[in-house]
């Protein structure tokens, strides 16, 4: 195989992991929407509040989910009105505050990553489960600087 001819195939391959991503994350917003009046932001921010028990700072909430403090303070303004999530002082520093989810926060989301499991379960029926490992192990040769981009 020539440099140009892998060039082309791995442009190729990137075309066929956008379509098939867009496709996916276009059906997980829509059954977010009809079937729990939510957004993908949004599950993904009570995602990253679920996995740390004891909440997150701003900036780590921001950083972990590789979006500004500005996109994720809309979507925590909106948590904190519905009951899902509280704001918490952290002591000695005025400016920061630890956000985490209420126990009514936990429940939703947990309802929410149930459904979500079986959709992508749906949405990938075709793929075996050794399917899925050898594509996971391929995706892994990604060069590693691409965790360094954002």
């Amino acid at each position: 195989m020539t440099a140009e001819s892998l060039s082309k195939e791995r442009l190729r391959l990137w075309l066929r992991m956008l379509r098939v991503t867009r496709q996916v994350e276009s059906e997980l917003r829509e059954r977010l929407r009809t079937e729990h009046d939510s957004t993908l932001p949004r599950f993904d921010v009570m995602a990253a509040l679920y996995a740390s028990a004891e909440g997150l700072k701003m900036n780590e909430l921001s950083k972990r989910l590789r979006v500004s403090n500005g996109n994720v303070t809309g979507i925590i303004d909106r948590l904190v009105e519905d009951g899902a999530v509280e704001r918490i002082a952290i002591e000695g520093d005025r400016r920061a505050t630890r956000v985490c989810l209420t126990g009514a926060g936990r429940e939703s989301f947990s309802a929410m990553a149930i459904e979500h499991e079986r959709w992508i379960n749906a949405l990938f029926e075709g793929v075996t489960e050794e399917d899925a490992h050898h594509i996971g192990e391929l995706l892994h040769r990604l060069p590693a600087s691409l965790d360094d981009t954002h």
